[in-house]
This record gives structure tokens, sequence and C-alpha cells, in this order.
């Protein structure tokens, strides 16, 4: 049998035939645990596939220190936490968005576009990529600025004016269609 320190060296040589026998040996369980966190089925299968697209895509800078089982559940366990906590940003603004007092007496008409906009607001917030939907509410409703948002993430301030920039760029385009 292979040892973990041989199968990424062969991964991170582009050993494809290893990476497949990695990745069938591994995905039943890696989607039975995401879904235990998650309890969605199609969401954890999508989380499990989506960590071995980027290993692949990422596999010359594979590098892994404790066992490779270890190294894959950990994965998806963190991506499985940043879902959950992308979840309850979407909840959050949808909470806060519905509790907003209006100003002025809203007529009937004013108030279901209200809702309108509302769900499409959030509908293209779970469209948008994990992150570049976090950015985006960090920005815009906790009204960071971008070095905190930087900081906060470990990501540079270029990372965050390209994910602000392509989740402007959803939102113009998905609004323009209404």
């Amino acid at each position: 049998m292979t040892g973990d320190a041989e199968i990424v060296r062969r991964i991170r040589h582009g050993d494809v035939k290893q990476f497949e026998s990695l990745f069938r040996s591994s995905y039943v369980s890696l989607v039975r645990y995401a879904k235990k966190l998650i309890r969605d089925h199609d969401t954890a299968e999508e989380i499990v596939q989506d960590l071995f697209f980027r290993l692949w895509q990422n596999k010359e800078k594979l590098y892994i220190e404790s066992s490779l089982n270890g190294y894959l559940f950990r994965a998806v366990h963190n991506s499985c936490m940043h879902h959950i906590e992308h979840l309850k940003v979407i909840d959050s603004y949808a909470h806060r968005m519905a509790e907003r007092s209006p100003e002025s007496p809203e007529s009937p008409g004013d108030i279901l576009h209200h809702k309108e906009l509302q769900a499409k607001v959030a509908r293209i917030l779970e469209k948008l990529p994990e992150r570049c939907g976090r950015i985006f509410c960090m920005s815009r409703f906790e009204g960071l600025k971008y070095s905190e948002i930087a900081e906060r993430l470990s990501v540079s301030v270029k990372t965050v004016e390209a994910n602000m920039g392509r989740a402007l760029k959803e939102f113009r385009k998905a609004l323009a269609e209404q």
C-alpha cells in the first residue's frame, strides 16, 4: 500500500490515476461527513467536488504535513463552516432588511416591490462565490473598509477589490434585468 507522502508526491507530479484513486476512495466518506455538518446532500457533494477540483488545480503546491485523510476531512470541515457562515450572513441580511421600518407609509405595491428586491438580492448573494459574497456583505452591510476586510480574511486589498468588482458587476447585471 502506498503511503500518504508518496500519494501526495504522485499527485503533485500530475499522476491522474493516483488522483482518481484518492477521489474514489475518499469521496463517499467525505460527502457523508459534510452532510452531517450542513444537512444538505447536494451542497455536501458540491463542497467535496470543489475540494478535489482545487486540490488538482493547485497540485504543484500541495504539501501535507499530517495524514492525507486528516487533511481532506479538515478541508471539508472548513468549507462547511464557511458555507454555514455564508448562509448566516445571507439570513442576517434578509432579517435586517425585514426589520427596517419604513420612513414613510408605503403602499402595498411598494411593500411587495421591496420584498421582491430583497429576495432578488438574497438570490444574487447565494449565486456569488462564497468569498465574493462574504466580502460584499462585509463591505456593504457591515461597513468595513477594504483594508479591514483584507486583514480579517488574510487576503490582499487587491483581492478584496477584485471580489467587490465581481459582486457589483453581478448585481448590476441582475438588477438591470428587472
